[in-house]
């Protein structure tokens, strides 16, 4: 039971992060809760879904402030979640 509540709450923390950059035209509500259709993706080697990419893409903005709280950075700066943006086109932010 700890092992899945740890998934879980590593899998918002991702896809937090990965959200962060949303585009200046959409403003973004940062939330990691909201990146939790790239949960699959980022623990897996599983490619990430159309939903995933579009959260990734509206929480782009917020990736930064993810990739600054500790008890989100180590999910959001995984090879994984990097794979994620990359394979969804969102740059990995330069902070």
């Amino acid at each position: 039971m700890k092992c899945l509540s740890f998934v879980v709450i590593a899998v918002a923390m991702v896809a937090v992060a990965l959200l962060s950059e949303a585009p200046v035209a959409e403003a973004a509500t940062c939330s990691p809760t909201e990146l939790s259709p790239c949960i699959a993706a980022i623990t897996s080697s599983s490619p990430p879904s159309s939903l995933c990419c579009s959260k990734l893409r509206q929480q782009k903005s917020c990736l930064c402030g993810y990739l600054k709280d500790p008890n989100l950075k180590q999910y959001v700066n995984s090879p994984n979640a990097r794979k994620v943006a990359s394979t969804c086109g969102v740059p990995f932010p330069n902070c």
